[in-house]
């Protein structure tokens, strides 16, 4: 038996050229989904796959939508808008990938469940101007300035070294605790369903002092998260879909340079050296330690098209607890 959990990044539902609309992202989560549907088609019986995603634009687009039409209708907090898109893409995803394995012959039940994760509010992503997810459109430097003047009190930063749309809204993201769904999460992995959850990196709950949940002003890293669901479905794999195929070092520089592998301490090596980008690369390198330091067999870092080939050991990035014996050829059988 083999457990993978695979995270979507945000292209898998809204490219950053595009509007955001309804059949743009529907045509994203097909494309998505055909993909998941490959890697479902070489799963043996046994085998469990349970998926989360990213909301980023999603939760943005909500949030700037509600700021335009709060003289008309209220806004909601940010724990509610994280609901709100969960459901949204959650449905969507459920939705195609159901279909897309209908026209592969497969009859496997998909279900996308409402997920909240526990934060410490004494997180100090709440503190001064250390919120660090950004959510949203990517802008210029230009907009950027124009929609800081517009809304004083959001936070944006350049969260790109490269390109013309570099910079972003961001918004606190504490670090996830613990998952509150994980025994219906486990009992429906165990039944054989495809699970869909923790998706936005889950809604961010903390508990108040009468001991009762409540909604926080925030949204989680959903690797970060996604690390956390690894281990309540006792994952052996843990695979982060993005917009690029390989990790690299240096990113962004003249020496920039792909890595096809590296074991558990070169990974914690180059996280402190700083060459992950925060809010982007660095979460994900971070979710692969933590996974692999809490017990799992291998992490990976690609993109969505090369999903089932990296499964296969032929793409991507690999990260090991310890690097392989056989350096010449370390893309061995993931199952062992």
């Amino acid at each position: 038996m083999l457990r993978t959990v695979i995270a979507l990044g945000g292209n898998a539902i809204k490219q950053a050229y595009e509007k955001g609309t309804a059949e743009e992202q529907l045509r994203n989560c097909i494309l998505t989904s055909r993909n998941l549907a490959g890697v479902i088609m070489k799963m043996e019986s046994d085998d469990r796959l349970v998926i989360t995603h990213g909301n980023g634009p999603q939760a943005g687009n909500l949030m700037l939508q509600q700021e335009e039409a709060e003289h008309i209708v209220p806004s909601q907090p940010l724990d509610m808008v994280g609901a709100m898109t969960q459901g949204q893409i959650g449905y969507m995803l459920q939705q195609t990938l159901t279909n897309c394995l209908k026209e592969l012959g497969i009859e496997k039940p998909v279900c996308a469940i409402i997920n909240r994760v526990l934060v410490d509010e004494s997180d100090p992503e709440f503190c001064g101007e250390t919120a660090s997810k950004p959510v949203g459109d990517f802008f210029t430097e230009i907009t950027a300035r124009r929609m800081k003047k517009k809304h004083p009190e959001w936070m944006i930063k350049k969260v790109k070294p490269t390109g013309d749309k570099s910079w972003r809204r961001v918004v606190p993201s504490p670090d996830p605790i613990a998952n509150l769904e994980a025994s219906v999460i486990r009992n429906l992995v165990e039944a054989g369903v495809i699970v869909i959850a923790s998706g936005g990196g889950g809604i961010p709950v903390a508990i108040d002092a009468t001991k009762c949940y409540r909604g926080v002003e925030a949204v989680i890293d959903k690797d970060l998260a996604g690390e956390k669901l690894a281990e309540v479905v006792d994952a052996d794999v843990l695979l982060i879909l993005t917009d690029v195929e390989k990790v690299k070092l240096n990113y962004g520089k003249p020496e920039e340079k792909a890595i096809d592998q590296m074991s558990l301490s070169e990974a914690k090596k180059y996280l402190e050296d700083g060459h992950f980008l925060k809010g982007s690369m660095e979460p994900k390198i971070k979710a692969c330690v933590r996974f692999l330091e809490w017990g799992g067999k291998k992490a990976i870092i690609t993109s969505p098209d090369k999903a089932a080939l990296s499964l296969q050991g032929n793409a991507g990035t690999l990260i090991y607890p310890h690097r392989p014996a056989d350096v010449m050829n370390p893309r061995s059988d993931l199952r062992k």
